[in-house]
């Protein structure tokens, strides 16, 4: 394994987790924060499932593949969040776009570690 052959992946997952932290801090300014609670908590969690999977996957941990499984299906559940708020709030719409390439990337790597094995 070679983390060049995943390089895309590790920046996907620092990218969105950048975006899930911008989307969490802007959502606290909002008006009515209640109706905003659960991205909130959402975006908190993809950023450090994102952050963790970049972060085994540069090292090269056998675990890299369970983990951006996991980090796939966070990124999913953030993404359909923020989608609900994107048509009014440009930040939750951005956090949902990185979402999706981070899964996408995510399930790249999982399928080419797979295949290799």
């Amino acid at each position: 394994m070679n983390t060049n052959d995943f390089s895309r992946c590790i920046e996907a997952c620092f990218e969105c987790s950048v975006a899930c932290e911008r989307c969490a801090s802007a959502c606290l300014h909002e008006e009515e924060i209640d109706r905003l609670t659960r991205c909130i908590e959402l975006d908190r969690q993809c950023a450090v499932v994102c952050r963790a999977a970049a972060e085994v996957m540069s090292v090269e941990a056998p675990q890299a593949v369970r983990l951006c499984q996991l980090c796939a299906e966070v990124c999913d559940a953030c993404a359909d969040e923020c989608e609900k708020h994107a048509a009014k709030m440009d930040h939750c719409r951005e956090c949902a776009e990185a979402c999706r390439t981070c899964a996408r990337e995510c399930r790249a790597f999982v399928e080419e570690r797979q295949s290799v094995h």
